[in-house]
This record gives C-alpha cells, sequence and structure tokens, in this order.
C-alpha cells in the first residue's frame, strides 16, 4: 500500500486545490496533495494569513487505486470542471449570438479609429505598425 497524503481542508469541509480554489471533494484529482505534513501545515498558516476568517485543517488521506486521496464531499457544493466548462461555453455562445448582430451595423463605417482620423484630419500620415 502507498504513503498516505495530506490535504487542507477549510471549516465548510472544502478542500485547496492545486489551482488555488476551494473544492468540495467530488473530484478528488483536484486536490492539493502534500507528502508530508509540515509542508501542508506551512500552506495552511499561508492560507491564514491571507484570509483570517479561515478555520483549517491539516487531514491525513489514504491514496486510491488511482493515485487520488479518499476524502468524503463536503455539504456545501462547488461547481465541478464539467460544470465549469458548460458555463463557458454557454457563455461564448451567447456571446457569439450577441456579437453577429453587433458586426453588421459595424460594417457601415470605415474601420478607422478616432486616432487615425484625427491624424488624417491634422494633415499627419498614418501611423503603421512594423511587421
Amino acid at each position: 500500500m502507498s504513503e498516505p497524503v495530506f490535504v487542507i481542508r477549510n471549516q465548510l469541509q472544502q478542500f485547496w486545490t492545486r489551482a488555488g480554489d476551494w473544492v468540495d471533494g467530488r473530484e478528488p484529482q483536484r486536490l492539493l496533495k502534500f507528502r508530508h505534513r509540515d509542508e501542508a501545515l506551512n500552506q495552511l498558516v499561508e492560507l491564514s494569513a491571507r484570509d483570517i476568517t479561515l478555520r483549517g485543517e491539516v487531514l491525513r488521506a489514504d491514496i486510491g487505486e488511482r493515485g487520488e486521496p479518499i476524502v468524503d464531499a463536503s455539504e456545501h457544493k462547488t461547481p465541478t470542471l464539467a460544470e465549469i466548462a458548460a458555463a463557458k461555453a454557454a457563455e461564448k455562445a451567447a456571446d457569439e449570438a450577441a456579437g453577429e448582430g453587433e458586426a453588421d451595423s459595424d460594417e457601415v463605417g470605415s474601420g478607422d479609429s478616432s486616432a487615425e482620423a484625427d491624424a488624417v484630419e491634422a494633415g499627419e500620415p498614418p501611423l503603421q505598425a512594423a511587421v
């Protein structure tokens, strides 16, 4: 059997991730795992210094077959990676749908920025970027 790892849990029973977020533990592959308890304690002290309301603890967790810590999920749910991806896709689709309506009205203009138009009116040559 492999050696246990240590994870950080807050007062809502959520776990600290490698990405720097608190998650409910339904996706244990996201959790930040430490081989040594003192490393986890150091991280907890750093987190507590940034958030004085944090009430965290370091937990010992056994490793499952897939190399993930075995933890009990929190009752305070957080979005999973799949839910986050679905929300971003829906937001992108909505932005693209809204952008198509705006693109038709933008084609009427000449495309010159106001700074370029001011330079032309002042008799200065237009600015060009070197490629």
